[in-house]
């Protein structure tokens, strides 16, 4: 019986890779067989988990790359391409969050926030796309959230810029995966709920009224663990979803059904 969830041979590359959720992704790869480029800005955490990946047996590359400067990303991939040769998987990773609704937002942050949550998506993949096109194979991944189909229902925590950048993702992700099937590549996003990160850990789980908000809305009255997004992340990465594009998976412990 042919294992449809492994990547043995196959190269992913990775954006925010630098901590958090990217970077046990990038762990998840190299755990399922693929070879795994890093990309982030901060390249010292990059050397980190590019020890990790190679100790599972496969080849890591930590390369550094601004996802919002279109000259660092067009770099970042040449220089995969040359290293490997193919890039076979593609999860767009980086991210931020800025807090706060239209009427108090500063232009200045919804520009920042568009630039790496959504300009990011696009030109990573503006510089992927084609390579995937040219081997007519690919995987592409966009993590989005639960944001781009429900708004916070904390009230001292809007993240209206937020909640825009991560519903042109899904968009972004249908219009993909319409142009492209024909070139044999998927293209599909995720939704993640509150998960154990970096960028929540020093947030989100020290506010008490939203924790207390989220576990009472949540049917498995608790946040996502570190790991727990890995399994749809490879699913969907894997020959195990050949025929699965343009859809939206939420992993939020059933918070957005309630």
């Amino acid at each position: 019986m042919p294992d449809l969830f492994n990547l043995k041979g196959r190269t992913a590359v990775v954006t925010g890779a630098s901590s958090g959720l990217g970077a046990d992704a990038a762990l998840a790869y190299a755990e399922y067989g693929a070879d795994v480029a890093l990309l982030a800005r901060r390249t010292d955490k990059l050397g980190e988990t590019a020890k990790k990946v190679e100790a599972l047996g496969v080849r890591a590359l930590p390369v550094a790359c601004d996802v919002t400067d279109e000259q660092s990303v067009e770099a970042a991939i040449k220089t995969v391409i040359d290293a490997f040769g193919k890039i076979d998987i593609l999860l767009n990773n980086a991210g931020i969050a800025v807090g706060g609704g239209v009427d108090s937002l500063e232009l200045e942050d919804w520009n920042r926030i568009v630039a790496t949550n959504l300009t990011g998506v696009f030109l990573v993949s503006k510089y992927v796309i084609p390579h995937m096109r040219k081997q007519h194979y690919g995987k592409v991944v966009n993590t989005a959230s639960i944001n781009a189909i429900i708004a916070d229902k904390e009230p001292t925590l809007w993240r209206h810029a937020y909640n825009a950048t991560k519903a042109g993702v899904r968009g972004l992700t249908m219009g993909m995966a319409a142009s492209y099937g024909v070139d044999n590549i998927t293209v599909n996003s995720i939704g993640p709920g509150l998960f154990e990160s970096e960028m929540t850990e020093n947030t989100l789980f020290k506010h008490e009224p939203f924790m207390k908000m989220y576990n009472a809305l949540t049917p498995f009255a608790r946040p996502g663990a570190r790991g727990e997004l890995n399994g749809t992340i490879i699913y969907l990465s894997s020959e195990a979803s050949s025929y699965v594009s343009g859809q939206h998976i939420v992993i939020d412990g059933g918070f957005s059904i309630v």
